[in-house]
């Protein structure tokens, strides 16, 4: 039974130079030359192809499987936890897994020739690049964030939609903070600076998209009663005196928006094998992601000396990082915030009609301040209106009218029958009968 041999172009050029090399039509040193070969090597590759003919020329090792090949036990293992427990999970990180979670170590390339072999797809597929200019990395940590939100199935189906609003140091991919929000807003933005700023410190700027959030003032009201005013989270990065830089494009802040590609790889499959299916357990879960993350992927700055600044003594977080909002103080001295009535403490002055600053802080309390001074709010009386709705659960007045009774009359010797001397009633009865 004869073996059928399929040699590759280089093979098959090999074979052609070295036949007219043996037909006396071109030397050795020609040969050599046109190969790219020392004619040492020639001369073995002439040897093997006088001996074995065109089959000499090929690899002796080309057909048998590699000594260090996977067994076939090991392969169905690691295939069966790709399409099952790690569905979902990129190439990479699917390595990484198994090696810390499994005790498999297998380098990227073959377990991708295995899962494509096994006709598992990539997850993703690389679109064809466009022809950006690359923009050189900060310096110095700290000098410039990017900051922006993800709206994602993080929990996947165990729990509701979440937005993932996060914070990346352009200088080293550091994650310096996150956090899961029901939906991208101001308040989650303050939270997010709020733990930045505690822990490192003021940024020199922030690189962030164009949302309404981030408006600078004059651009758009924060809302219909503070026209005029600046959004929230603008307001709050100009009393920190941190710059705001508006991308123009989503490929401008590119190093953001690669870093929700690859938490929505990592985070939402560890986030189900934590078994998670809650915003408060999400939370709690980021920070240890976090350090693992930015072990992984973070690269040192080329200036070591970092930028992150301190916060000013005259700067008060607890004043800057809340919802302000200006609210004009009624007769009655209330402010209304939000469908809620507020009542302003007693003071030497009436503040009616003056106008008055409400924050409405990270953990829900309110709080209002006449300049510097601070006024205590607490929930006013509610309205009538407000008193019979929230005891609607009780039995109102009947429709039908009630059964008539008599009057009841009192005893002879009951108390209102006895007129005791001097009272008033005392002389209304005598006065009635002397008038008799």
């Amino acid at each position: 039974m004869e073996t059928t041999i399929t040699m590759t172009a280089k093979e098959q050029r090999r074979a052609w130079i070295l036949t007219k090399v043996l037909k006396g039509e071109r030397t050795m040193a020609d040969a050599a030359a046109s190969l790219a070969l020392s004619e040492r090597q020639l001369w073995r590759l002439r040897t093997a192809f006088e001996r074995h003919g065109p089959a000499g020329l090929v690899h002796g090792n080309r057909g048998r499987p590699p000594a260090q090949r996977l067994n076939d036990e090991l392969r169905n293992e690691i295939i069966a936890l790709a399409g099952d427990r790690y569905a979902g999970t990129n190439d990479c990180h699917l390595a990484e897994l198994l090696a810390e979670r499994e005790g498999l170590t297998i380098s990227r390339p073959s377990l991708q020739r295995i899962l494509r072999g096994a006709g598992l797809p990539a997850k993703r597929r690389r679109r064809h690049p466009h022809h950006r200019r690359r923009r050189e990395r900060m310096a110095a940590e700290g000098g410039l964030l990017q900051i922006d939100g993800s709206r994602h199935r993080w929990l996947e189906e165990r729990g509701p939609w979440l937005t993932l609003v996060a914070a990346i140091d352009d200088a080293t991919g550091k994650v310096v903070g996150a956090t899961f929000r029901a939906q991208e807003d101001a308040a989650g933005y303050l939270e997010l600076l709020q733990l930045i700023v505690t822990r490192h410190g003021l940024p020199g700027a922030v690189y962030r998209d164009r949302h309404g959030i981030f408006e600078a003032p004059g651009e758009r009201a924060a809302d219909g009663r503070d026209a005029g005013l600046p959004s929230q989270v603008g307001r709050a990065l100009v009393e920190l005196g941190i710059a705001s830089i508006a991308a123009r494009s989503p490929q401008a802040k590119g190093r953001i928006e690669r870093l929700f590609g690859t938490l929505q790889d990592r985070l939402v499959t560890e986030l189900r094998l934590a078994g998670i299916d809650g915003q408060a357990a999400a939370n709690d879960f980021l920070p240890g992601f976090l350090a693992r993350h930015n072990e992984r992927f973070a690269v040192p700055p080329l200036d070591p000396e970092p930028e992150w600044l301190p916060v000013p003594r005259h700067v008060n977080l607890a004043r800057v990082l809340v919802l302000k909002y200006r609210r004009k103080v009624a007769k009655d001295h209330t402010v209304r915030l939000g469908g809620q009535v507020l009542q302003l403490p007693r003071a030497r002055y009436a503040y009616s009609g003056k106008t008055v600053e409400v924050h409405l802080r990270l953990d829900g309390s309110m709080v209002a301040f006449d300049g510097r001074r601070q006024l205590a709010l607490t929930p006013a009386p509610a309205e009538p209106r407000q008193l019979r709705t929230q005891h609607a659960d009780r039995p109102g007045p009947s429709l039908e009218p009630a059964a008539a009774s008599l009057p009841w009359t009192p005893s002879a010797d009951h108390p209102w029958r006895t007129v005791r001397r001097g009272t008033k009633l005392y002389e209304v009865r005598l006065t009635e009968s002397l008038n008799r």
